[in-house]
């Protein structure tokens, strides 16, 4: 490896982002209002346009790949795609389905799940992709058994019968259609997907093309949020599309270079869904399925995938470059492969802390001589998502940039901080028959309320960009009056304890001090601790290497601490994971700190007991 360069001086690899310098308007309450000086540009009514674009101007293109059971690439061109959409959506309009009886889809990322998507929009019918975890890992089922009530889908899909079948038995309902790659139900009538791409009604699929426009739901996309109820986000085409549009004025190399991705990331969610999948489709890229994920079994099918495949941009969560690095260090060919064209490092969904960000530095550099730009944004579900790009290398990461071409920004005083909304033509127009969910999401001013509070990098400078400085809902007061901005003490927290923290839930609303509840990683703690596969997680948590390690960097954060709003005194390793059916996890993994603090009542106690002191507390002090 190329070791002649240090990353702090190594060149950046050059590309083409987008300038959004900010206009700014700071009213005399305090509110301040941002948008990017560069304008929004021309976007499509339908996000079947792409699609029929790329199958006339490329048809040969490689769009969709996945590995087929014997490990090769299977793959599928844009003419292919845009052939089996047709067919598959004449099938679809002949069930009369609709937004009153839309698609349902269970199962995760495949090509078939692809094509009914795309399909599904084609033809101006909605549909809903639904966490794997509801059917495979709830025990109940009833976050799903709600989707399903909520929805009155004419037609459910997951890939494998059997995998599914629990879940299919417990919450739909007989009288609507299933349908399946393979494994059929044996005693229930159930539609082999291969039997939907039959004889393509030209006519009525034209008719039902021309009738899609802006203003057509092309999707439903849940999200629970901090009240534990999956909420139907409402995806129109005008937020699809210009939200495209809005990336291509920050990612502007994909203008030019149709983008390669390999990538795990669900498209039940709004990062690997509307971010990642339409922005190959927009910008006549190729999406390589990624079948891995970051878990001990996931990982090196995602290693193995790109050493495939080389990336033109990458995008992962936090803990997905984290897992990547050793095989990144341990494999010339692997990480030779993916920086050999990599344009762009992209991280969402958590804060990413400072080794991995230089620990992946440190790797593109001895192996390129050259840094590769890591950057992140903001979004939500509800605004489709990116609202916030950074697109200038700021050193550290954290910093999540200025308001896209397009998007108005409004920071409004609240408690010592600026809460964040949004307005812009990619912001959901509401829940799906949740009305009064919807009336609590816009202010009079129909900005949309995502929860957020920012802080700008340099006060005397907007153009350095914002920082995440926490969830409004869950900051809280200790007894003596001070304020706790748990979302930047968390993300302190978890650095400090990395690699053994995987997450934490702090603790301290009308208490003396601040206590947190800790989900360790339990595999790094396994090593730490040198059990064996046979530990248990309350074995590996009580052993005296875990439970010093904790206690001594519980003692040096504490040290660090500059008052009581940010010194953690005591904290509780947890042996359970967060549920899911307890809301206390959603399904992409993100912890609902309200419903933790509820559900673990007893040991936040616990936490706080003096007579007689837990023996499970570790504490700063002692």
């Amino acid at each position: 490896m190329n070791q002649t360069l240090a990353p702090s001086t190594a060149p950046l690899r050059s590309v083409k982002l987008g300038a959004l310098d900010a206009v700014i308007d700071r009213r005399p309450d305090g509110t301040i209002y941002l948008r990017s000086a560069q304008p929004l540009d021309a976007y499509h009514d339908s996000i079947a346009e792409p699609l029929e674009h790329w199958a006339r101007v490329a048809p040969d293109r490689a769009y969709l790949a996945q590995r087929d059971q014997d490990g090769n690439w299977r793959k599928l061109t844009y003419a292919d795609v845009f052939g089996k959409v047709r067919r598959i959506a004449a099938a679809l309009l002949r069930r009369g389905l609709s937004k009153e009886r839309p698609i349902v889809i269970l199962s995760g990322n495949d090509i078939e799940h692809a094509l009914l998507a795309l399909a599904a929009m084609y033809a101006g019918i909605p549909y809903a992709p639904v966490s794997p975890a509801y059917s495979l890992m709830s025990s109940d089922f009833g976050k799903l058994r709600m989707i399903v009530e909520l929805l009155t889908p004419g037609m459910v899909f997951a890939a494998d019968g059997l995998a599914f079948g629990k879940a299919l038995y417990a919450t739909v309902p007989d009288d609507i259609e299933l349908v399946v790659t393979r494994n059929p139900l044996g005693d229930r009538p159930t539609t082999m997907f291969g039997d939907l791409i039959g004889s393509e009604d030209a006519s009525g699929v034209d008719a039902a093309r021309a009738a899609v426009g802006p203003d057509t739901i092309a999707k439903f996309l849940f999200t629970s949020g901090s009240t534990g109820t999956p909420k139907a986000v409402i995806n129109t085409h005008r937020m699809l599309n210009s939200n495209q549009a809005m990336l291509r004025g920050s990612l502007a190399f994909v203008k030019d270079e149709p983008p390669v991705i390999v990538d795990w990331l669900p498209w039940s969610h709004t990062f690997g869904s509307n971010h990642n999948f339409n922005l190959v489709l927009v910008n006549g890229g190729s999406f390589y399925i990624d079948d891995g994920n970051p878990t001990p079994p996931g990982v090196p099918k995602t290693a193995r995938n790109l050493r495939d495949i080389a990336p033109t941009i990458y995008f992962n969560v936090p803990k997905g470059y984290e897992a990547l690095i050793p095989h990144f260090r341990a494999d010339a060919t692997l990480r030779n492969n993916f920086f050999s064209r990599l344009n762009v490092l992209f991280y969402a969904g958590a804060g990413l802390n400072q080794a991995t960000y230089d620990e992946m530095n440190d790797i593109a550099v001895e192996t390129t001589g050259e840094r590769v730009i890591f950057i992140s944004s903001l979004g939500s579900t509800e605004t489709a998502p990116a609202a916030l790009a950074c697109t200038f290398d700021f050193g550290r990461p954290g910093n999540i940039g200025l308001p896209c071409g397009g998007v108005e920004l409004k920071l409004v005083p609240n408690a010592g901080k600026l809460e964040a909304r949004l307005r812009g033509p990619h912001i959901t127009p509401g829940y799906w028959r949740q009305d009064s969910h919807t009336q609590s999401a816009f202010d009079d001013e129909g900005f949309y309320k995502i929860g957020d509070a920012l802080k700008f990098a340099d006060p005397d400078d907007p153009n350095k960009g914002l920082l995440f400085d926490g969830r409004i809902a869950e900051d809280y007061k200790l007894s003596t009056g001070t304020w706790v901005s748990v979302g930047p003490l968390r993300g302190r927290f978890i650095d400090h304890f990395a690699p053994y923290a995987r997450d934490v839930v702090l603790a301290g609303a009308d208490r003396d001090f601040i206590g947190a509840l800790v989900f360790p990683d339990i595999e790094a703690c396994r090593k730490l601790a040198g059990l064996g596969p046979d530990a248990t997680a309350a074995q590996i948590i009580a052993a005296p290497t875990v439970r010093l390690l904790f206690a001594e960097r519980l003692f040096t954060l504490a040290a660090e601490a500059k008052g009581s709003s940010t010194r953690v005194e005591r904290l509780i390793l947890m042996a359970e994971p967060p549920s899911l059916d307890k809301g206390e996890a959603t399904d992409k993994g993100s912890i609902n700190q309200r419903a933790v603090l509820a559900v673990r009542a007893t040991l936040v106690d616990e936490l706080y007991a003096e007579t007689p002191p837990s023996p499970n507390v570790i504490r700063s002090d002692s």
